[in-house]
């Protein structure tokens, strides 16, 4: 009969020391989530492409303000950014202001996005409906989907800001605003992406 090792028993096994995890639990579930949306954005645009082979595709200009929404949200990622290296050097002050700036200019592409849909609609491009053309639904799909997902980043952003004057985020908790910055600025490359995308495709 094979001999049954008791392993909670066995010292030799005790004295080997637990691996620390790579990576903290929410950064990977937050990278985890970013792959999502990847896969859902990948395949959105994947169907705008199929589709506009089919035919029945309508073609008309961009709204102006997307152009104007872009350099709102680059502005942004460089914001926060300069924020991220404030908490590294313990400079509360410009970590706070550079947090409020972000979250004022979120709101701002949120607004201007509006906007924008404002204009597809004077155009006479809707969603849906039986007047609608496939073109104008998957612009409305495309960019609502990531203002959706830039308004959960807004909020992020509150709750990173309240940390702050809290005195809850610097230099030796730096978990809060790196998962910030990791999500915000993705958002940005989305857009990028996204955007590139619409006006090679369109």
């Amino acid at each position: 009969m094979g001999q049954i090792i008791d392993i909670k028993s066995d010292s030799s096994l005790s004295n080997f020391p637990e691996r620390p995890l790579s990576m903290h639990p929410k950064k990977f579930a937050l990278w985890l989530f970013i792959c999502t949306v990847i896969m859902i954005f990948g395949a959105l645009t994947s169907a705008f492409i199929v589709r506009k082979a089919d035919g029945n595709w309508l073609e008309f200009e961009l709204p102006v303000l997307l152009w104007v929404n872009t350099i709102i949200i680059l502005f942004s990622s460089a914001t926060l950014q300069w924020s991220y290296f404030s908490a590294k050097r313990d400079n509360i002050n410009n970590l706070k202001i550079g947090i409020a700036i972000t979250f004022f200019l979120g709101i701002l592409f949120v607004i201007g996005q509006f906007y924008a849909w404002k204009e597809l609609v004077s155009m006479g491009v809707y969603f849906g409906g039986s007047s609608s053309n496939p073109s104008g639904s998957f612009i409305y799909v495309l960019t609502g989907l990531h203002a959706l997902h830039l308004v959960s980043g807004i909020i992020f952003l509150l709750f990173v800001l309240v940390a702050s004057f809290q005195y809850k985020v610097h230099s030796k908790n730096m978990v809060r605003i790196e998962m910030c910055a990791t999500y915000w600025h993705f958002l940005d490359f989305l857009w990028i992406y996204l955007f590139g995308f619409l006006i090679l495709n369109n």
